[in-house]
C-alpha cells in the first residue's frame, strides 16, 4: 500500500504530540510511551502510560488512548482512525487495536523485547485477523529511543 504523502507530514505533527505525551509519562514516573488517535484531523483520543498511577498493568498509552476515542465517538469501532504511538505495540494494544478496527498505526521506535509488530514478532501474521491494520514504524525513532534509554539507565 502507498502511503499518501500528506501522511508523512501528519505523521510527524502527531508524532510529536504522542512524544510530548511521553515526556508526561516520565514526568510521572511512569514508562515514556505516549499515543494519539486522529480522525479526520482532528485527535479523539490521547494517552500515556498509567499502568503505576491508576493501579492497572493494562494501562498502557494505546489502551488509555483507544478507551477515551471511544468513549468521544460513542463506538467500540474506530474506522477511519490513525493512532500515532512512540513504541511499538504490544501483543495486547495490538490486539485491542484489531479489535477496535483501528484503520492505520504510525510507531516510533520498535521494540525487540515485546514489540508485536515485527519487533519481537508480528502478531497480525502469526494470528490471522479478518481486519488488518496497515502500519509503518521508525517516525521520531532516534528520540524516542534515546528517551527510553535515559529513562530506563537513570532507574538502574
Amino acid at each position: 500500500m502507498r502511503i499518501p504523502d500528506s501522511w508523512l507530514e501528519d505523521d510527524l505533527r502527531w508524532m510529536q504530540h504522542a512524544f510530548s505525551l511521553a515526556k508526561r509519562a516520565e514526568r510521572e514516573g511512569e514508562v515514556p510511551v505516549g499515543a494519539v488517535i486522529v480522525r479526520q484531523g482532528e485527535p479523539v483520543g490521547e494517552g500515556w502510560n498509567r499502568n503505576i498511577a491508576m493501579n492497572d498493568p493494562s494501562a498502557h498509552a494505546e489502551i488509555v488512548a483507544l478507551r477515551q476515542a471511544g468513549r468521544r465517538l460513542q463506538n467500540h469501532r474506530l474506522p477511519g482512525c490513525v493512532m500515532y504511538v512512540t513504541l511499538e505495540p504490544c501483543a495486547m494494544c495490538v490486539g485491542a487495536m484489531i479489535h477496535a478496527r483501528l484503520e492505520h498505526l504510525v510507531f516510533g521506535a520498535t521494540d525487540p523485547k515485546t514489540g508485536a509488530l515485527g519487533g519481537a514478532y508480528n502478531l497480525p501474521l502469526a494470528y490471522p485477523h479478518n481486519h488488518q491494520i496497515h502500519f509503518r514504524g521508525g517516525v521520531f525513532a532516534d528520540e524516542v529511543s534515546s528517551m527510553l534509554k535515559a529513562f530506563f539507565k537513570a532507574r538502574r
